[in-house]
């Protein structure tokens, strides 16, 4: 009812839209319109009333509420459908409790403030509340289980497009960190349930740092950690940002199951800070088998190929960091 309330206030624009006239077209009583916009004012929406003309929304907040996501979200499968949460300790564990309850293709779980947010190889990810955008994304994609691994790509991209369109130039760390300055914007973490020949469902966690001020950030993360109103130098919408976002991985998505990933390596490789680079690679199992190298490509695998002394490695997993050129 908040959404089609909200549907008919922007509808109307800068005129004013009587409570009866709401009420008679949603097919509810006054008294429940009332209701509805005390609702709406509590979180943050400005709506104005006046005793003969009605209401009219002046300024809505810049809350990652489904009813402002969806205004005006050009998409055909993701954030469709959306699950909202005022604080969650992940929305990846969120996420998987909905698709093993059969959540669709495209269902969106985003979170004002997530308790235990989680990064790759188990670390923690700082995620405050109404400073960022918090989200998981549960796929239903009709390929084979080793196919997977390469969506861990599509969301890194989607996010350097989004920046992009908002004049802000971003590159990825293999595989997914989206850096500037070298210090980290975004943390993806992708996991799967699957049988040997058929996906159950694919989630992508992301974690877009967005409104975060250096001083906001614990200690041991300000040199390591930035964030997008850091690199462009003013507060940045977070709705419209997310928006940008979601479009973008739609038609990756839409692009990844009609003509496979091709598209999405491409814009990948356009984006990377690592290829072309000397890095030092750290094996998943805590740096028994740590090498150096340069970074030259990756492959139809979306693995990292790096170029060393011995030969070519091909990394699946790992911790990779960049290595100062030398003189």
């Amino acid at each position: 009812m908040r959404s089609k309330i909200l549907d008919l206030l922007r509808e109307a624009g800068d005129s004013y839209l009587s409570g009866e006239e709401m009420a008679k077209r949603l097919g509810v009583s006054r008294t429940a319109v009332w209701k509805h916009i005390q609702e709406l004012r509590r979180d943050g929406y400005d709506i104005v009333s006046h005793s003969r003309s009605g209401y009219s929304l002046q300024s809505a907040p810049d809350t990652l509420r489904p009813e402002e996501i969806k205004n005006g979200l050009r998409t055909r499968r993701i954030g469709r459908e959306i699950r909202f949460y005022p604080t969650v300790d992940s929305t990846n564990l969120e996420a998987k409790r909905l698709a093993q309850q059969g959540a669709p293709d495209g269902l969106i779980v985003v979170a004002e403030e997530q308790g235990k947010g989680r990064g790759r190889l188990e670390r923690s990810f700082f995620s405050p509340a109404g400073k960022g955008i918090w989200f998981s994304v549960i796929l239903r994609p009709d390929f084979l289980p080793q196919e997977a691994p390469k969506c861990t790509l599509l969301s890194a991209v989607a996010v350097a497009q989004a920046a992009e369109d908002f004049g802000m130039k971003v590159g990825i760390k293999w595989p997914n960190d989206v850096l500037a300055d070298g210090r980290k914007l975004v943390g993806i973490l992708t996991e799967m349930s699957a049988e040997m020949e058929r996906i159950h469902y694919v989630i992508i966690g992301t974690g877009i740092n967005v409104n975060i001020a250096e001083e906001d950030f614990p200690e041991d993360l300000r040199d390591k950690a930035t964030s997008l109103s850091q690199l462009k130098g003013e507060e940045i919408p977070r709705v419209a940002f997310f928006r940008a976002v979601l479009e973008h991985m739609d038609a990756l998505y839409d692009s990844i199951l009609r003509e496979g990933f091709a598209e999405v390596f491409s814009m990948w490789r356009r984006y990377s800070i690592t290829l072309g680079q000397m890095v030092r690679v750290i094996d998943a199992r805590g740096g028994k088998d740590a090498f150096t190298g340069r970074a030259v490509d990756i492959d139809e695998d979306g693995a990292l190929l790096v170029d060393t002394a011995e030969g070519r490695r091909r990394v699946l997993a790992g911790d990779v960091s960049i290595r100062p050129q030398q003189d």
